[in-house]
């Protein structure tokens, strides 16, 4: 129950249908409209006060906070789909964001991991060449970015990557046609791979723009002709 009321909350927040700076009713009021128990009330506020929503405080008024100052990449996946739909500015950030890490991390794991990650890539290469469903193959790829995070060796980047991920993975099904392309690929991740485990940044830099650039710049401009539209 208090999960229902966490998304319930949230969702009429990040639509704006609550501004910030307003008052949220009292435990007891939101009890009786929703129709749940005050504990369940109570610990969803908690959770909604953690994620950077409200500023909830004890024996006082629960207050609306600017999510966009406050909260943190754990809110992406409630902001893609905060009105039962992909929201647009959303996932059109994602996928610019998707642009920059990408490359800056392989980078990283050339630097950092190098021939350690001779084996795991040339397996996680042969997965995907392997892999005929459409919906598994971007798995595979995300395992494959998974190796490279890891070699990059850097917790900022871990913590964003898994952010990413969870908000990418509930509309995967979604972006199946839009990345076929890419994570059918298989020669440009062997090339990526190649640079990386050869201990040469710049070139691992260039093979994942070269990776991710086509399927980010036609989501692009999917998103600015759905943007334009009144």
């Amino acid at each position: 129950m208090p999960d229902d009321v966490f998304e319930q909350i949230a969702s009429e927040v990040l639509r704006g249908d609550v501004a910030a700076g307003e008052s949220l009713p009292s435990e007891r009021r939101l009890a009786e409209v929703l129709g749940v128990s005050r504990p369940s009330v109570r610990e969803a506020l908690q959770r909604l006060g953690h994620a950077g929503l409200v500023d909830v405080r004890q024996g006082d008024v629960t207050t609306v906070r600017d999510f966009r100052r406050s909260a943190s990449l754990d809110l992406l996946p409630q902001l893609l789909m905060s009105s039962g739909a992909i929201d647009i500015p959303t996932a059109r950030s994602l996928m610019e964001t998707r642009l920059h890490v990408g490359p800056f991390a392989a980078g990283l794991a050339a630097e950092r991991a190098g021939k350690k990650l001779t084996e795991p890539l040339r397996d996680a290469v042969d997965a995907l060449s392997n892999e005929k469903d459409a919906i598994a193959r971007q798995y595979a790829a995300l395992s494959y970015w998974d190796l490279i995070i890891d070699g990059a060796d850097s917790i900022a980047l871990r913590l964003m990557y898994n952010s990413l991920r969870a908000a990418y993975e509930p509309v995967i099904e979604a972006m199946t046609v839009v990345m076929g392309h890419e994570v059918a690929n298989t020669p440009a991740y062997q090339k990526l791979a190649t640079a990386i485990v050869t201990e040469k940044p710049q070139a691992a830099r260039k093979a994942a723009t070269d990776l991710l650039r086509p399927a980010t710049e036609s989501l692009l401009e999917a998103f600015r002709v759905l943007e334009a539209k009144p």
